[in-house]
């Protein structure tokens, strides 16, 4: 059945006339009767009476009311169908790693959603590694995490650094301090995230490159809590600055002289993808913007 012939049915009864039907339609009235016999036929029925008199049967009143909806869906289909081919609609999966989710994300989506409020952004919030594979299965678009372990089909683009700062309570002896060292903290109890985090990884490498041995007390999962632990006492933690300023009441931030490696975090996308529209593409130039401007507005701070 033809979404035009269901049209040309609708203006004939609205106009209750074939002629003036063929008028607003810019059809030759020979089109138009064409168009209802077609129609009648594929249907098997007859759906306005013939006589002098206009008048529907009840199968042309049932098509008359769900017609409209039909054409209204159809429209409704027909532009959401060409946004989508402009980039102003659809959705875009992102994959973003703590604590870039929750201090960095937020604010580069302000100008987006000015931008293109009609695009729906699916916001996955993972461990850098699992991150990774998510791009590769096509689970996600794009993740904001830190560089693959492993060389892939994936390409990393860095875009900005999160610098680590060391934190502990007010009453700690290592507050009395300017900046603390790594071997400083090799006997003290020191909080930390799951093996597979980034910044316990990149903590105990360094660690293990002076000849420390890092004592643990306590593992969380969650970056972001482990500030609410070192509040209450239960150790020390290396933590992204961003993710700890202010400090909670009680603690203070300590620079950690000798650590040298801050993570660099950056784009991840798969090469074997094409990334096209509108919006995506003014998504990944905004990441480069605002992304770069956070990082050097902190970094001045």
């Amino acid at each position: 059945m033809d979404l035009r012939s269901i049209k040309t049915f609708r203006t004939i009864v609205k106009h209750k006339s074939f002629q003036k039907a063929a008028e607003e339609l810019a059809y030759a009235q020979s089109t138009i009767t064409m168009q209802m016999k077609k129609l009648e036929q594929e249907l098997g029925v007859l759906l306005i009476e013939r006589g002098k008199n206009f008048q529907l049967t009840e199968a042309g009143r049932l098509l008359n009311a769900k017609g409209e909806v039909l054409l209204k869906d159809y429209d409704i289909l027909q532009e959401l169908m060409a946004d989508f081919i402009h980039g102003e609609s659809g959705d875009i999966r992102i994959g973003v790693m703590e604590p870039t989710a929750s201090y960095r994300m937020p604010h580069v989506l302000t100008p987006f959603y000015e931008k293109f409020p009609k695009v729906n952004v699916n916001i996955q919030i993972q461990s850098s590694r699992a991150l990774v594979e998510m791009v590769k299965k096509g689970e996600i678009d794009l993740a904001i995490c830190t560089a693959p372990d492993e060389i892939s089909t994936l390409h990393f683009s860095p875009l900005f650094t999160e610098d680590v700062a060391l934190l502990m309570q007010n009453s700690h002896p290592l507050a009395n301090r300017e900046s603390v060292r790594l071997e400083d903290i090799e006997d003290e109890m020191i909080l930390i995230t799951t093996a597979i985090c980034p910044f316990r990884r990149n903590l105990e490498k360094q660690m293990i490159d002076k000849g420390l041995k890092p004592k643990y007390r306590m593992e969380i999962s969650n970056m972001l809590a482990l500030k609410h632990y070192v509040e209450l006492g239960y150790g020390l933690a290396a933590v992204p600055i961003i993710a700890a300023s202010p400090p909670p009441p009680g603690t203070v931030l300590k620079p950690l002289q000798d650590f040298q490696k801050e993570l660099t975090v950056g784009l991840m996308r798969n090469e074997e993808k094409s990334y096209t529209g509108n919006a995506m593409t003014y998504l990944i130039d905004l990441f480069y913007k605002e992304l770069k401007h956070q990082d050097e507005s902190l970094q001045k701070k």
